[in-house]
C-alpha cells in the first residue's frame, strides 16, 4: 500500500471515528465519557469520579428503564451521590412504600455492588442514625420494583431523625411539587443529584467505629428543562446546601438553604450536569431565578 493511500485511509478513519465527537466536544468539553455506558450522559449525571476508586450503579427496571443510578467509593463503602429523573410517567402513584416480610430485609443488599465491596452486615443499625434515602421512596411509586429498588444500602446516607424526618423531608416533598407543579407544566423533565459529603475532612461530621462516615452537610442538585412554544428547550437549576442537624423551623422556610449550582460545586468539589451543552452549564449554574422557585 502506498504512503499516500494509506494516509488517505488514515484520514478517514479519522474522521469517521471522531466527527460526532467533535462537534460535542466543542460544545460540550468537560461531558463524561459514554464509551463504557451511554447513561453516564445522561443529564442527571455529575462528572464520574475516579472509576478505579469508585462504582457506578445504574439501577433499572425490568423493562430497561433507568431508575437512579449511584456513585460508589470503594475505600469508604460509602455512596457520594444518587442521581435520577422526574417526569410525569415515573411519578404515578401505582403502589405503596415497600415493607419488608418475615425473613426479608428492610434495607438490602444492592446486587449490582460485587461482594467484596459491601458491608457484611448494615451498618447503620444500632449506630443512632436513619437509614436516609437519597433517591426518596416517595419519589418511586410507580412500581413495586422501582420502590423496593430505593431501598438498597447504596442509596443509604445516615442521618439523624430529627433531619431526615423532618428539613430533609420537607425539601424532597418541595423536590416532589416542583416536578407535579401545575399537573406537570413547570418543566417536562426534573434532573437530580443528591448526596451527602464523604471527601473532605472538614465536611464529615464524625466516623462511626463500625467505619461509616457521616457528612456534615447534604446537598440537592436540581435542574429543569421544559419545551418552548417555538421548540427549542429552556433550563434552569438550582441547589440545597444543608448542615445535617435538626432545625428549629423543621425545615419549613427552605428560601436560606438555596444557593446556585456554581455555588454548590465550589462546596463539594463535583461537577453537576457536565453533560450540558456548555452555553447552557454557564448560564444555568451561575444564577439562581429565585421567583421561579417560589421564593420572591
Amino acid at each position: 500500500m502506498s504512503k499516500k493511500l494509506l494516509l488517505s485511509l488514515l484520514a478517514v478513519l479519522a474522521f469517521t471515528a471522531c466527527s460526532d465527537d467533535e462537534e460535542k466536544t466543542t460544545s460540550n468539553s468537560n461531558r463524561n465519557p459514554t464509551y463504557e455506558h451511554n447513561e453516564y450522559g445522561r443529564y442527571e449525571f455529575p462528572r464520574i469520579s475516579d472509576p478505579s476508586e469508585n462504582l457506578i450503579l445504574i439501577h433499572k427496571t425490568a423493562n430497561g428503564e433507568v431508575n437512579y443510578s449511584v456513585e460508589w467509593d470503594i475505600e469508604k463503602k460509602s455512596q457520594r451521590w444518587s442521581c435520577y429523573q422526574m417526569y410525569k410517567s415515573n411519578m404515578a402513584q401505582n403502589t405503596g412504600r415497600y415493607y419488608a416480610g418475615p425473613g426479608e430485609d428492610q434495607y438490602p443488599q444492592d446486587p449490582l455492588l460485587p461482594v467484596q465491596y459491601r458491608w457484611t452486615t448494615d451498618p447503620f443499625y444500632g449506630s443512632g442514625y436513619d437509614h436516609g434515602h437519597i433517591c426518596p421512596s416517595a419519589d418511586r411509586l410507580n412500581s413495586e420494583e422501582s420502590n423496593y429498588q430505593t431501598f438498597y444500602l447504596t442509596n443509604m446516607q445516615p442521618q439523624k431523625n430529627g433531619f431526615n424526618a423532618k428539613v430533609w423531608a420537607n425539601m424532597e416533598a418541595k423536590v416532589r411539587n416542583w416536578a407535579k407543579q401545575n399537573n406537570y407544566t413547570f418543566c417536562d423533565t426534573m434532573y437530580v443529584c443528591k448526596g451527602g459529603t464523604i471527601d473532605n475532612k472538614s465536611q464529615i461530621m464524625k466516623t462511626l467505629s463500625n467505619g461509616l462516615i457521616v457528612p456534615k452537610y447534604y446537598y440537592m442538585a436540581i435542574l429543569i428543562s421544559k419545551k418552548q412554544s417555538n421548540g427549542t428547550m429552556k433550563y434552569d437549576a438550582m441547589a440545597f446546601w444543608i448542615e445535617h442537624k435538626e432545625s428549629s423551623d423543621n425545615g419549613t422556610a427552605l428560601a436560606k438553604y438555596v444557593i446556585t449550582i456554581d455555588e454548590l460545586e465550589s462546596k463539594t468539589g463535583i461537577d453537576f450536569f457536565c453533560n450540558l451543552p456548555d452555553d447552557i452549564e454557564r448560564q444555568v449554574e451561575s444564577t439562581v431565578n429565585m421567583k421561579l422557585w417560589g421564593y420572591n
